[in-house]
């Protein structure tokens, strides 16, 4: 049951997992991924140049050390990398749900996750970890469960989204909406989808998960082919180029309705709505926490950070903070940034040391 009180199922839950459970299950770390993300997070299928997400993260002597942890990851409910989504069969219909499939929520993602630790007979991590809307799962999952989770490591998200990120997905939501063969989201076996509205979202996205410097260093204003501007509609700049690619690679792994639902799902998260019963809650919590930010992250800044480690102190909840110097934006959290590779190391060091593993 969903936290609107709709229903579903069943849910089926794709999922990969990194290292080895020790005897009494004690030494698990939960990845939450962000917006576009899936289950693959680190390693690769057998082709070294597609590795996961997270690989800078995840892995034997990384910061969450496999030869330490044993680290699950799963592609989200709603999502379209093999967990229930709007594009999976609904049982009811014997169709794809499209938009029939109900809106849920973070503490929904997080009710997903922790049924799929009952499968392993898990009932306490480590660890979790996320970035961005995987930082607000991490968030969400203490709120709701404090004794669920020893160390939570937060990395460039948010409490709650400001109305320029609110005004962001609506714009790529449009875009997606108003595209002819969008269909009423009925688009699945029709040989027609929203290519279209798709590419301009991820393309609009895209450009907010960098920093205008690395933008500058990457790009500046240099043309695509030659050195004399063509004067047309065409692409012509190189950053034109390189948005481009990434709005039609994209297509190849993301469904529309799915990108549809998770920018809805971060709009409408609001975790210290209701400060009392929050306090109450982490109040009581043991759960350690690492929130950590990039000066250079213009989507989720800083202060989106300080809000979350300032309610936290408020209820004595253990948190260090750290905001790191990297040029690369949000995106920032899937890079090999010494500083912040280092930092979540120590962290969940001590978490590994605190469990004799």
């Amino acid at each position: 049951m969903l936290e609107s009180g709709a229903t579903i199922g069943p849910v089926e839950v794709a999922y990969e997992t990194y290292g080895t459970l020790n005897a009494d299950k004690s030494n698990a770390i939960y990845v939450c991924h962000a917006l576009t993300g899936d289950a693959h997070a680190a390693g690769h299928h057998g082709d070294p140049e597609r590795r996961g997400w997270w690989d800078t993260m995840i892995g034997p002597g990384k910061p969450v050390d496999t030869d330490r942890f044993f680290v699950v990851c799963s592609n989200l409910l709603g999502g379209c990398q093999g967990t229930t989504g709007p594009g999976s069969e609904d049982p009811a219909t014997g169709r794809a749900y499209g938009l029939g499939f109900p809106l849920f929520t973070v503490r929904d993602l997080v009710s997903v996750h922790r049924g799929l630790l009952a499968h392993f007979g898990i009932g306490h991590l480590a660890g979790a970890i996320g970035g961005s809307l995987g930082g607000m799962q991490v968030l969400q999952w203490v709120i709701d469960y404090p004794d669920d989770i020893s160390a939570a490591v937060v990395v460039c998200a948010s409490s709650r989204l400001s109305a320029q990120n609110i005004a962001f997905s609506a714009v790529a939501r449009e875009a997606i909406m108003r595209d002819p063969d969008f269909q009423n989201g009925d688009y699945y076996g029709t040989g027609r989808s929203p290519d279209t509205g798709l590419t301009i979202a991820r393309m609009m996205a895209h450009i907010t998960y960098l920093s205008e410097a690395s933008m500058r260093e990457k790009f500046g204003r240099r043309l695509q082919h030659g050195e004399e501007p063509r004067f047309a509609f065409d692409v012509d700049f190189q950053v034109e180029s390189y948005l481009q690619h990434q709005g039609e690679a994209f297509l190849k792994r993301f469904d529309a309705n799915t990108y549809l639902y998770m920018t809805r799902v971060m709009d409408y998260f609001d975790a210290f709505a209701d400060p009392g019963a929050v306090g109450a809650m982490l109040e009581q919590s043991g759960t350690r926490f690492l929130v950590v930010s990039f000066d250079s992250d213009w989507r989720f800044d800083t202060e989106h950070s300080r809000e979350i480690v300032r309610h936290l102190q408020s209820w004595r909840v253990p948190v260090t903070f750290r905001e790191v110097e990297s040029p690369w934006g949000h995106d920032s959290f899937l890079l090999a940034v010494p500083e912040y590779l280092r930092t979540v190391e120590a962290f969940l060091g001590r978490a590994a040391s605190d469990i004799g593993v």
